[in-house]
């Protein structure tokens, strides 16, 4: 879960963004109701697969931001039908939102049941990007200038490509933009996230678009499902995938509780370093893979206790002397490349006593993070401020200011209630 801006410009970006996508979906109803709908099977068919597509979604998880390929492309692919079957189609863009919205209502009324349906932010964004689509489509279409100047031919196909891709990039913009008005985080790192994206998913998506409509242009409805199986089989193997990676993270966590259970560190202590540290990494602008490894590492930080013949007392390795923090941390990096995990998170484990002027940023991250928990305890709010200040007066030597300062933000803000995290996988 995401925190909910209470006010302030995030709330404003909110309520534009579902404003626009509720008046929008709004004109698309009532068009349809009172002059009816043209060419319905076209509308049923197109209605359906992206009803398929709905049932077919799997659960967003980070690094998916199309939980439901088939739908969107779909979608996209009757906003941009121009004929069907060589007989040109008049179905204007209210149309094309109405049915899209109604299909995509009833194909999540499975998942709402199950309290696993898509968030308002998906639905928005849907509404506003098919919209996009068809309007700048549509009226080209329907006048004529489009055939007239493009003819039916490679020229037609690339115009649609590249609308698509279009369409596309403005999506992730809005997809940035209300993440952004949710948590706070960095525009520019959430943006390219989203960009990111499109060259997995979001590719297939525009690809599987284009030729939907270029083919049910030249051979009917009956392209659809032979069209759509490509697209499904990719869905299938994106859910394998995400399947394989869950398992990994599961993994990650379960080494991360072995401290706690052996009695080296507190409850809830690496999970909430993630946490933490995810909201820093996103303040400072790191993305992706990048996180990935940081919140890998800040899960792992303190396996390297579990070598000790002493216990440290209570877990709070911030305590320490410099070099007995240094010495746990090499081991810990000697045990995190025992497990396989990925060379990039033993190198943040084992550097995270060293110096920040000699540190990856990750490792400046998952130092100070987990320092502030081990000085502020999760007692009280006096705690947390004493923390903080101890945090600031080592900013000479221990701790990046820029890494204190941000966690200072992050703390402000809430803390890490609002960060989706592998801890929690």
């Amino acid at each position: 879960m995401r925190p909910r801006p209470r006010g302030g410009p995030g709330a404003v970006t909110l309520g534009a963004v579902y404003g626009a996508a509720l008046l929008l979906s709004l004109a698309g109803f009532g068009s349809t109701l009172w002059y009816g709908v043209d060419e319905p099977g076209n509308a049923l068919a197109f209605g359906t697969l992206v009803v398929l597509g709905e049932f077919a979604r799997w659960g967003a998880a980070p690094g998916e931001r199309e939980p439901a390929p088939l739908a969107a492309a779909g979608a996209l692919a009757y906003a941009l039908l121009g004929a069907s079957a060589g007989t040109a189609t008049t179905h204007g863009a209210l149309q094309i939102v109405a049915v899209v919205v109604a299909a995509g209502l009833a194909g999540i009324v499975p998942h709402l049941a199950r309290g696993r349906g898509p968030g308002p932010d998906h639905l928005a964004r849907r509404v506003l990007t098919v919209g996009f689509a068809a309007l700048c489509f549509q009226p080209l279409y329907n006048s004529g200038a489009l055939v007239e100047h493009l003819g039916q031919g490679p020229p037609y196909a690339l115009f649609l490509l590249l609308l698509l891709v279009l369409t596309a990039l403005c999506d992730a913009v809005l997809a940035a933009l209300v993440l952004r008005a949710r948590t706070g985080f960095p525009y520019g790192p959430l943006l390219r996230d989203e960009l990111r994206a499109l060259l997995g998913i979001g590719s297939a998506v525009c690809a599987t678009g284009t030729v939907m409509a270029l083919g049910v242009a030249a051979a009917g409805l009956w392209a659809l499902p032979v069209l759509a199986v490509p697209l499904l089989l990719t869905q299938v193997s994106f859910r394998r995938y995400a399947a394989v990676r869950t398992v990994n993270r599961q993994t990650i966590a379960s080494l991360a509780r072995a401290t706690e259970i052996a009695g080296c560190t507190p409850p809830g202590h690496a999970r909430r370093v993630a946490a933490l540290s995810a909201a820093v990494g996103r303040e400072l602008g790191l993305s992706g893979a990048e996180l990935a490894v940081l919140e890998h590492a800040a899960l792992m930080h303190d396996i390297g206790q579990l070598s000790l013949v002493d216990p440290v007392a209570g877990g709070a390795t911030a305590l320490l002397p410099t070099e007995e923090q240094r010495r746990i941390a090499l081991l810990g990096g000697e045990v995190v490349r025992r497990t396989g995990v990925p060379e990039a998170v033993a190198v943040v484990v084992e550097r995270q006593a060293d110096p920040y002027r000699e540190q990856p940023q990750a490792a400046r991250i998952v130092r100070a993070v987990n320092a502030y928990d081990d000085l502020a305890g999760g007692e009280s709010a006096g705690a947390a401020l004493d923390a903080l200040e101890r945090l600031r007066l080592g900013t000479a030597r221990d701790y990046h200011p820029d890494v204190v300062e941000c966690l200072a933000r992050v703390l402000a803000r809430g803390g890490a209630a609002g960060v989706t995290s592998v801890a929690t996988g």
